[in-house]
């Protein structure tokens, strides 16, 4: 009773949040107040500790640094760059957006890392190539994702050693090879995202003028502050990339893993932004007004929300039910479904896939089906619903658009057009792989 509660309160939230255009995060934090202290004896001082500081805290300072290359025209030059280099097919600059964020999640770039250096630009390339910025917010969340599941890539990796935990607690069942699994699960990945942009590039109206109209000139040089902001954001790069890239190489190299483990992509972007404040590079008054707070209250507010559901069980319900009420035939459906709900709400890595992963094993010895197939329809499931404006990655989508209006108009079109499209879409397409591989 109490998970239909939290989860109505969840729907509730967003429609009032919609409805009255009040911030979504406020109505998050009442309702986590009212459910998790007076109906579940929660402890104040617990359901505060529940506030998300670490993702408040990485949105804030990615957000701080990236301000100074908008304010000084470092973004907007850099922009202006890829788009004349795409000049001789503009149509395809969704694809090439989704390139780029594939081949820097396969380096080993966080998915968060990823959209926080990307969005910016995309939004900035949207506005001039005449591309409906839904598109392109796609576009880099499918490559960040799409990229991350690599074997070798930060996502690929814990999906590699859950599966694998999956089977030591199913001993008598023979495990599946972890590293060709994840491989699968990549390519699986990189078609479904090939074809969700092709539809979104050319099924939304707003994509039939790409390019249409617009001067590709070759942009002017970078002056010397912004030659020295690029420096810095490239260096941003390489600090928060070389370490976990040289710790999947070298695993057993003890300086490595300890620097690896003390690298944070929001301590490493305030210590560049620390810098570009000593090197003058914008006014902090500006780089500091940009700080889309709207968006940090909104995702906090939800993950406060988020932690009371988890601490009433809902997320272990919706597993356990999952497991025995599911005909075998709608499997692939219901894990795709439930996956992409869970995620919606929770972390991927840190909830749904410890939570449904070990339902797997037995649940394909049972059915017949492939587990790697299984494996790659929880996952794609759940990514499906990673542009959410709730989750990390949407808030930064959000948080790089230039005005409050147009934050606004591409909130509502990321949780009413891109969530429920992309999930319908994963579902099909998973029931189609797991009938293929069975």
């Amino acid at each position: 009773m109490m998970s239909v509660i939290i989860i109505a309160s969840i729907a509730i939230a967003v429609v009032l949040g919609y409805k009255t255009k009040i911030n979504t995060g406020f109505f998050c934090i009442l309702f986590a107040y009212l459910i998790g202290c007076f109906a579940m004896g929660m402890k104040p001082k617990s359901l505060i500790a529940c506030w998300p500081t670490n993702t408040m805290f990485v949105i804030l300072a990615v957000s701080v640094f990236y301000n100074f290359a908008a304010v000084n025209g470092t973004l907007e030059k850099l922009s202006s760059a890829l788009l004349y280099a795409c000049r001789s097919f503009p149509g395809l600059l969704p694809f090439a957006l989704f390139a780029v964020a594939v081949i820097l999640s396969v380096m080993g770039a966080a998915y968060f890392t990823v959209l926080a250096f990307l969005a910016p630009i995309t939004i900035l390339i949207c506005e001039e190539a005449n591309m409906d910025k839904l598109t392109g917010a796609v576009a880099i969340n499918c490559g960040a994702l799409a990229g991350g599941n690599f074997p070798t890539a930060a996502l690929g990796v814990v999906f590699r050693g859950l599966m694998d935990t999956a089977y030591e607690a199913a001993p008598d069942l023979t495990p599946i090879d972890s590293f060709s699994s994840t491989l699968m699960m990549f390519g699986f990945a990189i078609l479904f995202s090939l074809i969700l942009i092709a539809i979104f590039r050319f099924g939304f109206k707003g994509n039939r003028n790409i390019g249409k109209g617009v001067e590709f000139k070759k942009p002017e040089a970078f002056d010397q502050k912004q030659k020295t902001t690029l420096t810095l954001m490239l260096l941003m790069m390489a600090v928060v990339l070389v370490f976990p890239v040289l710790k999947l190489l070298m695993p057993s190299n003890g300086f490595i893993g300890a620097v690896a483990g003390k690298i944070d992509v929001g301590l490493v972007a305030m210590c560049f932004t620390v810098a570009a404040l000593l090197l003058d590079l914008a006014p902090q008054k500006e780089v500091i007004a940009r700080v889309p707070w709207n968006t940090i209250i909104m995702i906090a507010g939800a993950g406060m929300l988020i932690a009371v559901a988890v601490e009433a069980g809902t997320i272990d319900a919706l597993s356990a039910w999952i497991g025995s009420n599911v005909p075998t035939a709608l499997v692939p459906i219901a894990f795709s479904i439930v996956a992409a709900f869970m995620s919606f709400f929770s972390s991927t890595t840190g909830v749904v896939a410890p939570a449904l992963f070990p339902l797997i094993p037995a649940l394909a010895a049972s059915t017949g089906l492939n587990p790697a197939a299984l494996f790659a329809c929880t996952v794609l499931g759940a990514q499906s619903s990673a542009i959410s404006p709730f989750s990390s990655g949407g808030s930064l989508i959000l948080g790089s658009c230039g005005n409050e209006e147009d934050r606004n108009a591409l909130f509502n079109r990321l949780l009413f057009v891109a969530v429920p499209f992309s999930v319908i879409v994963c579902a099909v397409y998973n029931l189609a792989v797991a009938m293929i591989l069975r």
